[in-house]
């Protein structure tokens, strides 16, 4: 058994760090930073206790997409500590209680194999399910749309024990509904808004929530609330699109990524993708867990430390060349939730993402992969 990161304290310590991370906790200068660190210490710890639990999980899910022939793609990453102290900070949920730590993510090619793999998953798994939030069935307000399911991890073997009871979500979405998803926080890093958590632009806010009724609407789920009819609803977004641009800064964004166009042969468990502030993107390669896992707290402290607005994020997937086209948000790609859009204005309807089959390229084992091929630079952002 691979070799994962065990909670190195009490309970009781965890919950009591939880309590310091929700208030005014920092590591930045002229701030006594001996309680800090013990703090983020005992937090990088618990989280670093849900790897092999998410893990178990990502397998699982990935097994059953397999045998019931069921196409998309799967990812796992553990929850940013930026993002834990904001729920901390905005929620009553306590650091011992988050279900989100851990999570695991399939996007699927369309309605119907989200609806097979839930079905599967329900009848047969090896883990415990905790609770479910159906926003496919009833989408959330803003017309966010995902299926969400927290697992209770049930170990099997004796190794495992260490980690009975952790929680791990889940998250099944379409292609489609991934796009949206994308799409929002693209825009909200664009321009500097935090339009995930509602916060920024009404116009754009109320563009996504439009264009939500639409993907829903083409694959035949229910339409979010607050949304007119549908010639209505097309109307507002050709009128929203004209009023901000939309269809122009998408397409900026687009053009403003650039992908490597070299691929990197070796496999690797873990990619550490890292957004700097002079906007450029670094991803790094690790094939195990406690490496990983200390890379992402050393960063972390470094940022919290500085006070700077960079994010770094550990991404689990079973090929590299998923990792673009499964965490897109992190790189800015817009471009499935763009052609819609165009769709949509030109009087179309919007479509179901379809995966064309990929180039399989014959791997060089004689040589070392290089992790700069990853490096994506920004440099135009700042041109528009």
């Amino acid at each position: 058994m691979a070799q994962y990161p065990q909670l190195q304290f009490g309970m009781q310590t965890v919950r009591k760090a939880g309590e310091r991370l929700a208030g005014d906790l920092s590591l930045g200068p002229n701030r006594d930073i001996s309680e800090a660190r013990q703090v983020f210490a005992v937090a990088h710890s618990w989280r670093d206790s849900h790897f092999m639990p998410m893990r178990s999980v990502f397998l699982s899910v990935k097994y059953r997409m397999r045998k019931e022939q069921i196409g998309g793609d799967m990812a796992a990453r553990p929850k940013r500590m930026a993002s834990i102290r904001r729920k901390l900070r905005e929620s009553s949920t306590k650091l011992d209680q988050m279900q989100d730590i851990g999570g695991c993510r399939a996007i699927l090619d369309d309605i119907a194999g989200v609806r097979a793999l839930l079905d599967k998953i329900r009848q047969e798994f090896p883990h415990v399910i905790r609770q479910e939030w159906p926003y496919i069935e009833k989408p959330k307000p803003d017309g966010y749309r995902s299926h969400h399911i927290v697992f209770t991890f049930c170990p099997r073997t004796r190794e495992q024990r260490p980690f009975d009871g952790r929680r791990i979500e889940l998250q099944v979405r379409t292609r489609l509904q991934h796009s949206w998803a994308t799409a929002v926080e693209a825009v909200g890093l664009f321009n500097g808004e935090d339009l995930k958590h509602h916060k920024g632009s009404g116009d754009w806010l109320r563009l996504f929530q439009l264009v939500s009724a639409e993907f829903a609407h083409v694959e035949g789920c229910p339409i979010g609330p607050d949304v007119p009819q549908r010639r209505e609803r097309l109307n507002e977004i050709k009128i929203l699109n004209d009023k901000l641009g939309a269809v122009s800064i998408l397409e900026n964004i687009r053009t403003a990524t650039h992908y490597a166009e070299t691929f990197v042969y070796e496999r690797g468990k873990f990619f550490l993708i890292h957004y700097r502030e002079d906007r450029t993107v670094t991803v790094e390669n690790y094939t195990e867990t406690l490496q990983v896992a200390a890379r992402l707290a050393g960063l972390e402290q470094d940022i919290e430390s500085s006070g700077g607005k960079a994010k770094v994020v550990v991404v689990e997937v079973d090929k590299i060349e998923n990792l673009i086209r499964t965490y897109p948000n992190y790189f800015g790609d817009v471009g499935v939730f763009l052609q819609n859009l165009r769709w949509l204005v030109s009087g179309k309807d919007a479509q179901e993402y379809t995966l064309l089959p990929q180039k399989l390229v014959a791997p060089r084992p004689e040589e070392r992969p290089d992790p700069r091929h990853l490096i994506r630079r920004y440099d135009r952002w700042g041109r528009f």
